[in-house]
């Protein structure tokens, strides 16, 4: 439950693989060079994972989705400790005994609070990382990760000041109307925030390399992809990542816009798959750009933080009129209510999290479809290939073959592999005669 709450509607596209600014699709001729092939991979008929696989992949499935549930309940309980402790409180009197000068205040408060809220919770995520390193996928130790919770951490303080600053400024300006005029100015910040992301905070946690120093033939072969799906994606704006000093998982993704867009591949994934299957990992990722995904994203969280703010207004009043003073809180725009707050929101928000994961599921599908579609006549037997990597990736990153459909339901961003192999194999329009929905 932390602040990152007030601004998570909105950061809801990130939850969707950036994509870059493209220019409009041409048409490509039929005659265009297919990928190259590297060595023929089994044939993949369904998503299937060897018993002992099955068995790993199984538990850590549901270990992960007893702790998602169990975070909401103990996430509500560290705010409800917070408030009874009365620790805002005393948070704000030292900001307001150390300046009189609100944002002096603001840096002084909205630190302590987060930085209290994330210890409380991290026993969470100690053991969240203890269930990755136990299966195999994270190989980082306890330095390495302290480390990146570290660095979150600086970032996530400096963010809540802002936020924090502007909130309890448009509290006090207008009380009636802070839930539309915070959603206003916030907007334009978030985006900021998700332009210099690949920018500023990536970097902080991994090694960024240009690919085509690394890779210059996935480079050539990434072109042939750009070219055939009409896009401008230069290889100047095609980077490699480090991820195997820390994970053995695999992805690649699409990231930032303007100035900030560029293409990532995990360097695990080079290691792991061949050549046609990274291209079909990457023709998905574009398709969330081309299929405008990420304005979509961007406009319905708009909405959905405007309803979250608008449902935090209609109830904050009531809990502080019933709880504040027995919660050392002297009124909504007090500092000290923020924890109240972000109790409301939490709430809201998770359950908005099924409507979240569903949007997210039917984007991802789209983009599975999309990629079958930009790497067809471009890949043999484009659909078997992405079953392929699907497999390969499944199979790595221990992906249940059957997963708890409550689990699905609530917190699945993305459809299960199971289905999205299914899915490579079934889908082909072009032999009924017809063509593909997204490129023609």
């Amino acid at each position: 439950m932390k602040l990152r709450f007030l601004c998570a509607a909105a950061i809801l596209a990130l939850g969707v693989s950036q994509s870059p600014a493209t220019s409009a699709q041409t048409s490509t001729s039929s005659s265009v060079a297919q990928i190259s092939q590297a060595s023929p991979a089994q044939k993949i008929t369904a998503y299937t994972l060897p018993p002992e696989r099955y068995r790993k992949a199984h538990e850590l499935t549901r270990a992960f989705f007893h702790l998602n549930l169990f975070s909401f309940f103990y996430g509500l309980a560290v705010l409800l400790l917070i408030l009874r402790l009365e620790l805002a409180p005393k948070y704000r009197t030292w900001a307001e005994q150390a300046s009189s000068n609100r944002f002096l205040q603001a840096l002084i408060f909205a630190p302590l609070l987060i930085l209290t809220i994330d210890a409380l919770q991290l026993p969470l995520g100690m053991y969240g990382h203890w269930l990755s390193h136990s299966y195999g996928l994270s190989i980082r130790g306890w330095p390495s990760w302290f480390l990146d919770w570290g660095k979150a951490e600086v970032v996530s303080a400096l963010v809540a000041t802002v936020f924090v600053w502007i909130l309890y400024f448009v509290l006090r300006k207008n009380p009636t109307r802070w839930w539309l005029y915070f959603w206003l100015v916030s907007l334009p910040v978030v985006v900021a925030l998700t332009f210099a992301e690949p920018l500023v905070y990536e970097p902080l946690f991994y090694k960024f390399e240009p690919l085509a120093s690394k890779n210059p033939a996935l480079t050539q072969e990434l072109q042939t992809l750009v070219q055939h799906a009409g896009v401008s994606i230069r290889p100047e704006r095609m980077f490699w990542m480090n991820a195997s000093e820390k994970t053995n998982a695999l992805n690649a993704y699409v990231t930032g816009f303007g100035a900030s867009k560029r293409v990532v591949i995990w360097d695990t994934t080079i290691t792991k798959m061949s050549t046609p299957q990274i291209v079909s990992v990457v023709g998905h990722e574009m398709g969330h750009y081309v299929l405008l995904h990420i304005p979509k994203g961007l406009a319905l969280s708009a909405v959905g933080l405007l309803v979250l703010f608008y449902l935090g207004f209609r109830c904050i009043g009531w809990v502080l009129a019933r709880w504040g003073s027995r919660w050392g809180i002297r009124s909504l725009d007090d500092w000290a209510s923020l924890p109240a707050l972000l109790l409301v929101l939490s709430v809201f928000v998770t359950l908005a999290t099924p409507i979240e994961s569903a949007v997210s599921r039917y984007f991802e599908h789209q983009a599975d479809q999309y990629g079958l579609e930009v790497t067809h006549g471009l890949t043999s037997d484009s659909g078997q290939v992405a079953a392929q990597a699907f497999q390969v990736l499944g199979d790595l990153d221990l992906d249940d073959a059957e997963p708890d459909p409550l689990d699905v339901f609530l917190f699945y961003s993305h459809p299960p592999i199971r289905d999205r192999v299914q899915f490579c194999l079934t889908y082909d329009p072009w032999s009924q005669g017809r063509r593909g929905e997204f490129v023609k």
